[in-house]
């Protein structure tokens, strides 16, 4: 537990100098463009879909008595675009992963190995592809789960359980990934999964605690998340960007340390061997 927070503790430092903190602008300014055109082009033809479903399916009396008994009956007026925003909020998570993958977290491992692991040979086991095929075959599931558990929301103690989990997979599956790409071999990064599988695990649900953030702007806001939401929108893009740089930092600096604690195993092995030839 010591290399995670050693990890932490670098990665803080890291997070805070001026480079990082500009590196959010990029991925901020094309997310927001992005979701800024689908939603003034997209939104009222989403929350006319889901009015509709919820007429023919008479999803509104079963809502309603759910709500009241919830104690949450000041939703009923806001339930269509409340949907509408859970809906749409892994859908903005794929879109801030993809553009911190592309945009972001290059230079967050070109910033962490050039300064502290310059000695460290690259052997490049991964590649750009396998980053966005990861990471879009991660966010699918993630967001498969997410609709899946949709109704949980309505308790807020529930929700942010799940969320917690749900990052603590995602950023460990994606992050580990692209922290490992340059510098370890497709066998060294498969072995150090497996050695340290729950130090990783560690470090992706401590993540995924403030991951949950975001998200509570949604679904404690109840009402007004409903009035405010292009500001809230676009301030959850910017918290999970924020979010991904930092794990993104976390896992590059305990994934290259595991690297070259592994390197310099085998390096003793080789030479236990030789020694004994």
């Amino acid at each position: 537990m010591r290399a995670v927070l050693n990890a932490y503790g670098r990665a803080v430092l890291s997070q805070l100098q001026a480079r990082m903190l500009l590196l959010s602008l990029l991925p901020f300014v094309l997310s927001v463009a992005l979701w800024g055109v689908l939603l003034f082009f997209g939104l009222q033809a989403l929350l006319d879909y889901l009015h509709g479903l919820f007429i023919e399916h008479d999803l509104f009396k079963l809502s309603n008595g759910w709500l009241a008994s919830l104690g949450l009956g000041m939703l009923k007026t806001v339930v269509v675009p409340f949907v509408a925003m859970l809906l749409l909020l892994p859908l903005m998570i794929m879109t801030a992963l993809v553009f911190i993958g592309v945009a972001a977290m290059p230079v967050v491992v070109r910033h962490v190995g050039g300064r502290h692991y310059a000695g460290l040979q690259q052997r490049h086991g991964g590649s750009l592809l396998g980053s966005a095929g990861t990471a879009l075959a991660a966010v699918l599931v993630f967001a498969v789960l997410w609709l899946l558990t949709l109704p949980l929301y309505a308790i807020p103690p529930l929700a942010v359980l799940l969320q917690v989990a749900l990052w603590g997979w995602l950023t460990s599956r994606v992050m580990v990934y692209d922290s490992l790409a340059d510098y370890a071999s497709v066998a060294e990064r498969q072995g150090i999964l497996r050695r340290h599988r729950w130090p990783l695990l560690a470090i992706g649900v401590v993540s995924g605690l403030a991951g949950a953030l975001p998200g509570l702007l949604w679904v404690g806001g109840s009402v007004m998340a409903v009035v405010l939401f292009p500001f809230l929108a676009a301030l959850s893009i910017w918290l999970y960007i924020l979010v991904f740089i930092f794990t993104g930092l976390w896992f590059t600096y305990y994934c290259l340390e595991a690297l070259a604690a592994l390197r310099v195993e085998q390096a003793a092995a080789i030479e236990a061997v030789m020694a004994a030839e």
